[in-house]
């Protein structure tokens, strides 16, 4: 099983980012796909998930306007699409799936930089 994050980059504030992950060597869409961050010094906390049924959680409403999770089985790959970002939402990104009830497979991670 493997999950490729890309799409990270430089941005400045106020800006949008399109991240993606990308799975291979699993029946993507038989799992929760999850976003995860990880800000300089701090713990990886989670940020959004898209269950198979479509219903999708968000960690807060800090996030739930500015980003937007989506998902095409066919590419196997999953979307999280941030508009108005700022300089706190620098980190690095990561992707995951869940299986039995824990996060059991992460990609890479991405990382995010926003100027401001």
């Amino acid at each position: 099983v493997q999950l490729q994050a890309s799409g990270g980059g430089l941005v400045q504030a106020g800006g949008s980012l399109r991240l993606s992950c990308a799975a291979s060597g699993l029946t993507f869409d038989d799992y929760p796909i999850g976003w995860f961050r990880q800000a300089p010094g701090k713990e990886r906390e989670f940020i959004v998930v898209l269950y198979r049924n479509g219903e999708i959680t968000y960690s807060g409403d800090s996030m739930k306007g500015r980003f937007i999770i989506s998902r095409d089985n066919a590419k196997k790959t999953v979307y999280l699409q941030m508009s108005s970002l700022k300089p706190e939402d620098t980190g690095v990104y990561y992707c995951a799936a869940s299986s039995v009830g824990k996060w059991s497979y992460w990609g890479q991670g991405t990382l995010v930089t926003v100027s401001s």
